[in-house]
């Protein structure tokens, strides 16, 4: 294990002056309410533990407001997405390669017939009617590959965007043709692929061939010899076998995407099938091929599609500590806009504690092992992020008044609340 280095008292001050600089250009970001909106977003920051609820983070210190003003600045505050999108792909670390994974959870909101824009979504732990779904918000973290695309420098290389199972592969191959990206989707395995056909017989008449030679994914038999190959070991799945054809298309139906398309395009990719030894120690399940779609510019890099898949599920990680402790899918908020205003809270706190690693006390409890500070968890940079702000600040105005307001007039009425049926997808 390398040896840990101090850093330096300029280092230590270039990284907190960072942070500060962060900090108000995400306080600049906020166009109304924006004292309690920034305020809110440091009581994520200072609570101790999970976070269950929303009114409970006016007890922390730090927000020096009412309880009240917590979902009235959720309600009618306005963010600058757009700057502050900017300024988190700014923050992003340069050493970083660009790869960046794609993903999607769901805030569930089953019971909340007031609230618009819900759909169903498939849920891995809960049900209703005997099926795995809910209903609710789905956010894709990532949404937008080329919006992203265009926030980054212009002289960096394709940047590689990589999907799991659930994602039309061929759609978004297509969809993305004209931007400068390396997609990398998972497969079924029960997907049928085609080579290139051959050129024209030379018979006058004859129609050209659309496809080739054809490549179940299921049956070895049907599979052509591979244009690339690769072995590696890999410490938690022993040999790692990596197989790859290059040029294969599907058969595209006239349903659904690809409709009004006439005649329907010819999508080229490139098909990666990925083998190993054994799955990591306590991994009950079934050891299967798996199964990578990559298309791009640029060279296919083998060892590197299958390091980013796998890394990809890194993210379960971030979607369980915004959801378990950050609280993210914890307030019962009305409207999407009330719920994209809270998400980017939550995003922008995330970021703080990436960028405070490093800068505050291993607060450990007294079965974790120590650590060193610039390897934290943001679970345990969160613990002494409070010590962290005497040194930091807020750019946060402190509350012009303490006289509680008039309140709702004396005999008015609200009759009740537009119900919303929830949005049901198109087969």
């Amino acid at each position: 294990m390398p040896q840990y280095r101090k850093p330096t008292d300029s280092q230590t001050e270039t990284a907190t002056n960072d942070l500060a600089r962060f900090r108000s250009a995400f306080y600049g970001a906020f166009t109304k309410w924006s004292d309690a909106l920034f305020e809110l977003s440091d009581a994520l920051l200072d609570a101790q533990g999970v976070v269950g609820s929303v009114p409970s983070l006016s007890l922390e210190p730090i927000f020096r407001r009412s309880h009240g003003s917590l979902y009235k600045a959720l309600a009618l505050g306005e963010i600058d997405e757009a700057a502050l999108r900017a300024l988190l792909v700014v923050k992003r670390p340069k050493d970083w390669p660009a790869v960046f994974a794609v993903d999607a959870s769901t805030w569930e909101r089953s019971d909340a017939e007031c609230s618009p824009e819900r759909g169903f979504y498939h849920s891995a732990s809960k049900h209703s009617a005997g099926q795995p779904i809910v209903a609710g918000w789905s956010y894709q973290w990532i949404a937008q590959v080329k919006r992203r695309v265009e926030l980054l420098e212009e002289d960096s290389a394709a940047p590689l965007f990589v999907f799991d199972a659930g994602y039309g592969p061929i759609a978004i191959g297509y969809s993305l043709k004209d931007t400068a990206v390396q997609v990398l989707v998972r497969l079924r395995s029960d997907r049928v692929f085609y080579t290139v056909p051959p050129g024209p017989s030379g018979f006058t008449g004859t129609p050209l061939r659309r496809h080739g030679r054809r490549f179940k994914l299921s049956d070895p038999g049907s599979a052509p010899r591979p244009d690339a190959e690769c072995c590696f070991a890999d410490p938690r799945y022993g040999t790692v076998h990596v197989r790859a054809w290059h040029g294969l298309h599907p058969r595209l139906s006239g349903r659904g995407r690809w409709a009004g398309e006439h005649p329907r395009p010819i999508v080229i990719g490139h098909v990666i099938r990925i083998d190993v030894e054994h799955l990591p120690k306590h991994d009950s399940r079934e050891k299967k091929t798996l199964w990578l779609w990559w298309a791009g510019p640029g060279e296919l890099d083998l060892e590197l599609c299958v390091a980013a898949y796998l890394h990809r599920f890194d993210l379960e990680h971030t979607f369980r500590f915004v959801k378990n402790t950050l609280g993210w899918t914890a307030p019962s908020l009305c409207t999407p806009e009330q719920a994209d205003r809270w998400t980017w809270l939550v995003v922008a706190a995330y970021t703080q504690l990436r960028l405070a690693r490093g800068l505050v006390d291993d607060m450990r409890l007294p079965w974790e092992r120590p650590r060193e500070p610039a390897l934290l968890t943001p679970a345990r940079v969160r613990r002494g992020f409070h010590r962290l702000r005497a040194t930091i600040g807020t750019p946060a105005s402190a509350p012009k008044s303490t006289i509680a307001g008039p309140g709702r007039p004396k005999g008015t009425r609200r009759g009740p609340r537009t119900r919303h049926p929830v949005v049901k997808k198109a087969a």
